[in-house]
């Protein structure tokens, strides 16, 4: 088994190993991961945080051997906690990284960055400050940054800055967790979801204080949230039909 980590700031991960293939996530730096397949200038990786599949091109991994792998996974974890953080290398050269990348690397890389990495509070009012970093943050399908992000990259990006693992798409989001039964039962940083008509659950956002709730729809946006869904004040109807709400904490 090869493994590798993601020493760039943000990467394409793709369904098929074909730069014109579906955008399905992203990597960001420090990112580890399992190759299970290999195929001429791509590799098929598994992602430790959140066992997604998918194929990145080979000339943006680092290999590391399963030794360091395993040090990686027993540190504890720690994420970069501005919009933007710069990454020093040992030639005294920088780079940008977003917001959430995992820190856990730095050393292994042979890099370092301007603060001392933290372990934050995973309180849901800690997890709830910080999905206002993301607000007005542009739609974007598989994004995880605040440059571009989807509802379930945004969801599981500001709980992974606290630590906490979630899956990587809507529905896989929805079986983890405790059940709701209302929304006067949910506090804010609880998670709430919704399906279409054919009863998928496509869409997931964060719950704010006072029936609010936090959501990628276009850009990352605040609207009001009943027991129907989400209602659009702007275009004055439900823009989203609720389906459950889960407590993650």
């Amino acid at each position: 088994m090869k493994y590798g980590v993601c020493h760039l700031g943000v990467i394409p991960l793709r369904k098929e190993n074909d730069h014109k293939s579906e955008l399905t996530s992203q990597l960001l730096y420090g990112d580890s991961f399992k190759i299970i397949d290999q195929r001429k200038d791509w590799y098929k990786i598994r992602l430790d945080w959140d066992k997604y599949e998918g194929w990145i091109t080979q000339n943006q991994a680092i290999i590391i051997e399963e030794k360091e792998h395993k040090l990686l996974q027993e540190q504890p974890f720690s994420a970069s906690k501005h919009l933007i953080d710069f990454v020093h290398l040992a030639n005294e050269q920088i780079f940008p990284i977003p917001l959430g990348s995992d820190l856990r690397a730095l050393s292994l890389l042979g890099h370092s960055i301007e603060y001392t990495p933290t372990i934050l509070s995973s309180k849901k009012e800690a997890i709830v400050q910080t999905a206002y970093q993301f607000l007005h943050a542009p739609y974007l399908w598989g994004g995880k940054t605040p440059m571009g992000i989807d509802c379930s990259g945004l969801t599981q990006m500001v709980y992974k800055i606290h630590g906490v693992p979630l899956k990587r798409d809507a529905y896989q989001q929805a079986q983890q967790g405790t059940s709701l039964s209302f929304i006067e039962e949910s506090q804010p940083g609880d998670l709430a979801f919704f399906d279409n008509k054919e009863g998928d659950i496509t869409h997931v956002g964060i719950l704010l204080q006072n029936h609010f709730i936090l959501h990628a729809h276009g850009k990352v946006r605040i609207d009001r949230i009943d027991q129907t869904g989400i209602f659009n004040a702007e275009l004055q109807t439900h823009s989203h039909k609720l389906r459950l709400i889960k407590s993650i904490l």
